[in-house]
């Protein structure tokens, strides 16, 4: 006999899931909304970095995709002693994007405008993983008008934002691409 696989409990099946601490709350909750955009996003991150092949880079978003991990958990839980020790998230992790901005944009020539998405597929993926990046901050924010949520995972979303936007511009110097500047009225 097939032993039963532990990936499916079938305590979902009625809409509703479990959050750290054991209560149950609907799937569409704005809890699970965020902490289930978080997870998108680390799919996306997760491709990005499979799609680079500059290893400091790559290293950067292996830490990147452990800190959206710690901030999902931190999301999930509901709870003041929690049953499993929680990840934390500390200022050295949002100062550790703000140092790689900064290094990424003293490599970049100052821009004038806005720039359009798009140059070359990894460059295109940045920008996805940046979009996404704002959606997850925005669902955060909305969470945060009914819970308490800690200041500095609604900062970390926000300066992570900002690195996926140097870092496009960081691959598309590095790729030898002029990235496309938007001109109000052409598309009409």
């Amino acid at each position: 006999m097939i032993k039963k696989s532990g990936i499916y409990t079938k305590g979902g099946d009625g809409g509703e899931t479990s959050l750290i601490g054991g209560r149950r709350v609907p799937k569409n909750h704005p809890r699970i909304e965020a902490y289930g955009s978080v997870d998108e996003l680390m799919a996306h991150t997760a491709l990005l970095r499979d799609m680079i092949d500059d290893e400091i880079i790559k290293q950067d978003l292996l830490q990147i995709l452990d800190l959206q991990m710690s901030t999902a958990s931190r999301l999930a839980a509901d709870c003041e002693d929690c049953p499993v020790k929680l990840p934390e998230l500390k200022m050295s992790n949002v100062e550790f994007l703000e140092e790689r901005i900064d290094t990424m944009d003293a490599e970049l020539e100052p821009l004038n405008g806005f720039i359009l998405p798009g140059g070359h597929p990894v460059i295109s993926q940045t920008h996805v993983v940046r979009t996404v990046c704002r959606r997850v901050e925005r669902m955060i924010i909305s969470l945060s008008i009914e819970l308490e949520i800690e200041d500095i995972i609604i900062i970390f979303y926000n300066r992570l934002s900002d690195y996926f936007y140097m870092l496009s511009r960081k691959l598309a110097f590095n790729k030898g691409i002029v990235q496309a500047g938007w001109k109000p009225g052409v598309g009409k």
